[in-house]
């Protein structure tokens, strides 16, 4: 298929931007989550606050089976009855959302700030969400307008930040059933706003849960020679674990174990009979990722073994790697060229954070974007799933104008 040349400026007479009035009222809305967030599978304040504006749109959202969550289908081929896709017409496009906020203090000063003890939307989930209800609240009306050439899903999942992540609770309750394509975005606070980070092929790493005991007998630090010394057994297993695997695997596969956990003994004088790490896996590459689980254990057992310990491992399966699919990056490209011109869009980096909107793309083709949220000039130094998280509202309509031009190009040239 012959390339398209972007403009290098923005189609002005593409449907679907955002009226002041909705931006308003949307700054508002996220205001308002981020004041009140909820931790994963708690979503409920926040699924009936999206609920009730959907259906106040005239819109028939329907929750997910565990009560947090839903899904809210929009335009042509959907059933006036059930609000759901009848599937006579061409497949949707999904825009998703992640709703469940960070078990983290909130430390900012703003008069929006947490009023939930150490609970925080640190990883901008509440933009996310507010970005996919104001997109849908915009195609509605487009689409009462016959302007919307195909049917959009618009999803908001539970629990992205709880292994293995809400994605497969939506899946289950058929969140991708007549999807043909999703897409979605992620704040990212390097980037700045106004602008877009893309890339095709692997956006994000897999990740995985990683808990190691080690048992054996103790007794007193004059005699170590009695005892399985557990302290110095877990401390080789925090320090060999991980470069045994670097020489065990292709380096760039980005195989990388990181311990955030590591507890043994009470006293000075006294050798644990017990030791705990935890910590996370987290890989590149999708292969590499899916051999992990018996590198790791291979590897632990090895180290424990040599130090007289008894290793038990509970190695919880996360998330495999984002992989993004590069005709709908290209339709995310496009998207953004449109609205803002050919100097809104850069390249990005993978990263090794881990993203539950992988397991949608092991099911139909999708991309994810890094949405830029650091104000303009400002220099701070802020990381996503830190106290004094906060991002540049400016992003939301940057989100909103971004998803409804694709959902427009995509029933177009696609």
């Amino acid at each position: 298929m012959p390339c398209e040349a972007e403009p290098d400026t923005a189609e002005s007479d593409l449907p679907g931007a955002l009226p002041s009035g909705l931006r308003a009222e949307l700054i508002n809305f996220r205001r308002d989550l981020h004041m009140h967030p909820e931790l994963g599978n708690r979503e409920f304040r926040t699924t009936a606050a999206v609920k009730a504006r959907l259906e106040k749109a005239g819109l028939r959202p329907r929750t997910l089976t565990m009560g947090t969550g839903l899904i809210c289908d929009i335009g042509p081929d959907i059933d006036t009855g059930t609000g759901a896709w009848a599937g006579a017409g061409r497949p949707m496009l999904a825009l998703r959302a992640d709703l469940d906020a960070l078990p983290i203090p909130d430390t900012k000063t703003v008069p929006y700030r947490s009023t939930v003890p150490k609970m925080a939307h640190a990883c901008g989930h509440d933009v996310h969400t507010t970005a996919v209800l104001g997109a849908g609240l915009v195609l509605a009306e487009l689409a009462e307008r016959a302007l919307l050439p195909r049917p959009v899903r618009l999803i908001f999942q539970p629990a992205e930040e709880v292994l293995p992540g809400g994605a497969l609770d939506a899946i289950e309750f058929g969140a991708l059933d007549g999807v043909g394509r999703i897409i979605a975005v992620h704040c990212d606070p390097k980037v700045e706003v106004g602008r877009l980070g893309l890339r095709p092929g692997p956006i994000t790493s897999a990740c995985d849960r990683l808990e190691v005991s080690l048992d054996g007998p103790g007794g007193h630090t004059a005699r170590p020679h009695f005892t399985t010394d557990l302290v110095t057994a877990a401390a080789r297993v925090a320090i060999d674990v991980p470069a045994l695997l670097a020489r065990r695997v292709d380096a760039r596969s980005g195989l990388a174990v990181t311990w955030g956990r590591l507890e043994a003994g009470h006293a000075c004088n006294v050798i644990p009979q017990h030791a705990e790490l935890s910590g996370t896996v987290r890989c590149l590459d999708l292969n590499a990722w899916r051999d992990a689980p018996d590198l790791v254990h291979a590897a632990i057992d090895e180290v424990a073994t040599m130090h007289r310990a008894k290793s038990e491992i509970n190695y919880v399966r996360g998330v495999p790697p984002v992989v993004n699919d590069p005709e709908v990056t290209g339709l995310l490209r496009r998207a953004m060229v449109a609205r803002r011109g050919a100097f809104a869009v850069e390249d990005t980096e993978q990263s090794l954070g881990g993203e539950d909107f992988s397991w949608y793309l092991e099911r139909v083709p999708g991309a994810m974007a890094r949405l830029g949220v650091r104000p303009v000039g400002d220099t701070t130094r802020r990381d996503l799933h830190c106290g004094d998280f906060d991002v540049d509202e400016g992003a939301i309509q940057v989100a909103v104008e971004l998803f409804t031009a694709a959902a427009l190009l995509d029933g177009g040239r696609m």
